[in-house]
């Protein structure tokens, strides 16, 4: 069985992040912790500070931060380890 996949790029351009609509999206903040989460539907986020690492379960960790754009697959069940206070606009495929 192949694990779900996070896809994490770096310093995308601005062109790209308006022409998806990031800064549209809501914002979500939470501040240094850790704990499970599983992904129904996939997320697409854009860190606009914090660092994480996430971790798929049976995977290897992933550490993504500020000016990183991220997409989590459905399916995906991993624990978020907040290293720095997160603040990212996200959006849920429908």
């Amino acid at each position: 069985m192949t694990l779900p996949s996070i896809y994490v790029e770096h310093n995308p351009s601005p062109a790209k992040l308006d022409v998806i609509g990031v800064y549209d999206w809501p914002i979500w903040k939470k501040g240094v912790s850790s704990f499970p989460w599983h992904y129904d539907q996939a997320e697409t986020c854009y860190l606009l500070k914090g660092r994480v690492i996430v971790t798929p379960e049976g995977g290897e960790p992933v550490e993504i931060g500020r000016r990183d754009l991220v997409t989590f697959p459905a399916g995906l069940t991993c624990t978020w380890e907040i290293l720095e206070s997160v603040e990212k606009h996200y959006a849920f495929d429908a």
